[in-house]
């Protein structure tokens, strides 16, 4: 969970938080399995706020058979941090 603070914080950067995180965690697992190894791919990017900014990503993958070698949890993971360091860039960017 990634808080900022979010009084400066407009709608507009606010949804390219959400976008840059669901680019970056379906970057993420396209490095790591071809499009025709992943049967299934559902990222979904929230955010809550009041004086800080939480977002929640979730990563959830199903990969075809033939890529049933590959640790599913460990690429979630991956994607999941992969969002959350593409955010982190954003907002700092943002305050410099």
């Amino acid at each position: 969970m990634v808080k900022r603070p979010i009084t400066s914080l407009t709608y507009e950067e606010l949804e390219e938080i959400c976008s840059i995180a669901e680019e970056a965690a379906r970057r993420y697992i396209f490095s790591k399995v071809p499009k025709n190894g992943i049967a299934d791919v559902s990222i979904s990017v929230s955010l809550e706020s009041s004086e800080t900014l939480n977002v929640d990503v979730d990563v959830e993958v199903r990969l075809s058979p033939l890529y049933r070698k590959i640790d599913v949890k460990d690429l979630v993971e991956g994607s999941v941090k992969a969002a959350f360091e593409a955010v982190e860039k954003y907002l700092k960017n943002l305050s410099s």
